[in-house]
């Protein structure tokens, strides 16, 4: 019973769950009064896991054209750019459709940020390999994202999953950046060397902060106070 004068509070129905990226879903709390009916089960085979392993699949391809010849062929180089960019796409596609066509399922939820790490992952060592790409940036985007998969696996355990802000302008910065230095922008006469340095200088702070802020809200939440 409820005294007079105090304010009741309703538990919500939902909890937060991990959407695509650094994007948080609500998940239906099973059993709460106010939980709507569940939806149907949706299958594995739907487009949006169609996508997500289009994107498994075009990162050995990605491979086979960077590294083309000794690696710095011009015509190998946009080809490999314009998969990259097909790769990029389809993570947001996926995404979008899953979330507005209610297709999520288990194995995109496992599959979608595999595929997105296996991608800006091999693109950032293919460069360094390649010396377009100095080792320390690859090193600290990587470190970050695997650092941050593993926290949210951990929060998630809890469940609670603290949202991460600029969390979708970091993989648009690191997107951007990471496909200038494919062309290889970087190498251009002019201020094209100085564009894409500058990018991806942008990437690699939104990396960073993104990663601290994901890491203190992950410690608030796990005390509460989040």
């Amino acid at each position: 019973m409820t005294r007079p004068g105090t304010p009741s509070f309703t538990a919500s129905p939902y909890r937060r769950g991990p959407g695509h990226g650094d994007a948080d879903i609500l998940i239906a709390v099973p059993g709460h009064p106010s939980t709507p009916p569940r939806a149907p089960r949706v299958g594995v085979a739907n487009i949006a896991n169609a996508l997500t392993g289009l994107r498994l699949v075009l990162v050995p391809v990605f491979l086979l054209f960077l590294f083309a010849g000794d690696g710095h062929q011009p015509a190998s180089r946009v080809i490999a750019f314009v998969v990259f960019a097909v790769a990029v796409i389809t993570d947001r596609l996926d995404g979008w459709l899953a979330r507005s066509y209610d297709l999520v399922t288990e194995f995109g939820k496992l599959a979608d940020p595999i595929a997105d790490k296996m991608l800006i992952g091999a693109a950032l060592i293919g460069l360094s390999m390649l010396g377009d790409l100095p080792w320390w940036v690859t090193v600290v985007i990587l470190v970050r994202e695997l650092g941050v998969t593993l926290l949210r696996f951990a929060v998630i355990s809890r469940g609670v999953i603290p949202a991460s802000r600029g969390g979708k302008l970091k993989t648009l910065a690191q997107s951007i950046a990471i496909g200038l230095f494919i062309l290889p922008l970087h190498t251009w006469p002019g201020p094209w060397s100085t564009v894409a340095w500058s990018v991806m200088g942008v990437a690699i702070a939104l990396t960073v902060v993104t990663g601290v802020d994901y890491l203190v809200s992950a410690v608030r939440g796990s005390r509460g106070t989040w």
